[in-house]
């Protein structure tokens, strides 16, 4: 996927705060860790730095939502990761974003902490975000 391409997706995805610009794309894609990982419909963002690793955002369309696409992104996120070293990966999610919150306690997160207040709403109150973390196993 090309940076114009995910910034599309990922302005669909998140449809009530701010899509991230093709310039940040391309910007993130240049930086040295970081890893896309595609489906048809979906995509992860991760950033490895040393043994630890970052999901930046996972965004998937909404007409192909609930049909595994995140998970697998996931799941390919974590692996490539591991490749890179890291043996813990976190992310950030909003607290009302249960769909995403499922996914992810499914998939073996915890919670580790928490920013009030941190993502912003259009015409509403800002979200809190959940820091969540996992172990990962390396080979």
């Amino acid at each position: 996927m090309t940076p114009a391409a995910l910034s599309v997706l990922h302005r669909a995805a998140f449809c009530d705060g701010r899509g991230w610009s093709e310039d940040e794309f391309t910007t993130l894609l240049a930086q040295k860790g970081v890893s896309l990982c595609t489906t048809a419909h979906a995509f992860a963002l991760i950033r490895v730095i040393m043994d630890e690793a970052e999901l930046l955002t996972l965004a998937t369309d909404p007409a192909h939502q609930r049909k595994g696409e995140a998970r697998v992104t996931l799941q390919d996120a974590e692996n490539r990761a591991a490749e890179a070293g890291a043996t813990r990966i976190f992310l950030e999610v909003a607290a009302d974003n249960n769909a995403a919150r499922g996914l992810y306690q499914s998939s073996g997160y915890t919670q580790i902490g928490q920013r009030p207040a941190y993502y912003a709403r259009r015409g509403g109150r800002p979200v809190t975000a959940l820091v969540l973390g996992k172990d990962m196993k390396t080979a």
